[in-house]
């Protein structure tokens, strides 16, 4: 499956934006879908993950209750709504895919495709 990830910006702090993440090639209902950031110098972090029918969600600490991850399948798209942004999550955001079975969809190694990313930056 491939991945497009669009929506990235700058944006003051306490502000919003919208990550998409498309995807083509295969049948998108069939993979776990999640969101990963990675800031200069550190490592790529898990932020967000979505089930099969968006009906299980999951959250990094960081980023629960202002964060938000849904799923599209019609429209073969994950989202990730940023709300009160805090310039601490300025990073690049990856979108992933993961194509069977995991015990836990909040590490990269669960994930079989990625895409390019997308560059947040939020100014204090």
């Amino acid at each position: 499956v491939q991945l497009q990830a669009s929506g990235g910006g700058l944006v003051q702090a306490g502000g919003s934006l919208r990550l998409s993440c498309a995807a083509s090639g295969r049948t998108f209902s069939n993979y776990f879908m999640g969101w990963f950031r990675q800031a200069p110098g550190k490592e790529r972090e898990f932020v967000a993950a979505i089930s099969w029918n968006g009906g299980s969600t999951y959250y990094a600490d960081s980023v629960k209750g202002r964060f938000t991850i849904s799923r599209d399948n019609a429209k073969n798209t994950v989202y990730l709504q940023m709300n009160s942004l805090k310039p601490e999550d300025t990073a690049v955001y990856y979108c992933a895919a993961a194509g069977s079975r995991r015990p836990n969809y909040t590490t990269r190694e669960s994930y079989d495709y990625w895409g390019q990313g997308t560059q947040v930056t939020v100014s204090s």
